[in-house]
């Protein structure tokens, strides 16, 4: 077939092209399979969705569930209580009032939420971003401020931390306008991070067994201090966090380093959760299993009353026996949320 070429199905001649028997067989093929491919990239994006919005609903479950069985463990809440949420403008105050906000609307029992800002005039504070977003959710708020920013700057030399001086600062003004809004509890933003953090920062540099606890009375013996974030993780946080869009306001516009001390703890930890799955949660749930009399703390403990009964003790020391532990394991991630009694 002198004069013909073949390309893709078609006969080619120099001076005319004719469709050849293969290209209608094809053509009506190419036809469905571009339909499909357009099936599938229509259909590629919500599902995709799909999967993303069942992913956030755990994570949201997730952190209400924690929140809530803290609540209950430790009786954070009561009925009646007027609960004053301090409102930082970052990603775990945030976290913490849209949860309690929540659990308002759905708890058996009648408590009120009032959120505070600390405005301490540091340069560059977007003073507009707290009162809109409070005022869009409809919630009780008041922003206190105080200059505090520059007495810090007046009493510390420059490039040291600040963080220490400063905490007292806001401490002393918080507690304050909590007994002017006549709240009964103080709400806190710290988590389980923070917690196990400060665990580890009072052993290496303070030489005590010492955390944050969940629920507190503060130094002035006049209020009552909760931390309903005790059983979330600051990853857990993070990713709701970003997922709603939170107005985050930037920590660092005072200048000030973080506590170096403290971010090398945070980094021993999230090196250990990557290295040993299931650590940081072992650990936690230590915090939770303390036994005074395997410590050596005598305030705790009266070795000194100690004295062999010839009767076998149930929480009796197997001395010469190799202790045992369980394998580290994942934290258990259940989708399923219980709604607790905060009364009981």
């Amino acid at each position: 077939m002198a004069g013909f070429t073949y390309c893709h199905g078609l006969s080619v001649n120099n001076s005319r092209m004719q469709p050849t028997l293969a290209s209608r067989i094809m053509a009506p093929i190419a036809i469905w399979v571009f339909y499909i491919m357009s099936l599938h990239i229509n259909s590629a994006a919500p599902a995709t969705q799909t999967k993303q919005k069942y992913s956030f609903n755990k994570l949201q479950k997730r952190i209400r569930r924690n929140v809530g069985k803290a609540i209950d463990d430790f009786g954070m809440i009561e009925d009646g209580d007027k609960v004053m949420v301090c409102l930082s403008g970052g990603k775990d105050s945030y976290t913490m009032l849209d949860v309690l906000m929540y659990l308002q609307r759905i708890a058996p029992i009648s408590f009120a939420i009032v959120a505070v800002n600390l405005d301490q005039k540091q340069p560059g504070f977007p003073e507009h971003i707290l009162p809109e977003y409070l005022q869009s959710l409809g919630v009780d708020y008041r922003i206190v401020e105080e200059d505090t920013y520059s007495i810090v700057k007046d009493k510390i030399p420059e490039g040291k931390t600040t963080c220490s001086l400063c905490s007292r600062l806001r401490r002393g003004i918080l507690y304050r306008t909590a007994t002017e809004l006549g709240v009964t509890k103080i709400a806190l933003g710290h988590h389980r991070d923070d917690m196990l953090e400060t665990l580890f920062l009072n052993m290496f540099h303070g030489g005590k067994l010492k955390s944050m606890p969940p629920k507190l009375v503060s130094d002035d013996g006049k209020h009552v201090v909760i931390r309903p974030l005790a059983y979330c993780t600051e990853r857990d946080i993070e990713k709701y966090s970003t997922t709603v869009e939170f107005p985050i306001i930037p920590c660092n516009l005072c200048g000030s380093q973080e506590n170096l001390q403290r971010q090398n703890i945070k980094m021993m930890l999230q090196d250990w959760n990557k290295r040993f799955p299931g650590r940081i949660e072992s650990m936690f749930r230590a915090m939770q299993n303390v036994t005074p009399s395997h410590l050596v703390d005598k305030n705790l403990h009266d070795f000194k009353a100690i004295k062999a009964t010839g009767e076998a003790q149930p929480e009796g020391d197997i001395a010469f026996d190799a202790p045992e532990f369980e394998p580290e394991s994942r934290p258990d991630t259940a989708d399923s949320i219980n709604i607790v009694n905060l009364t009981e």
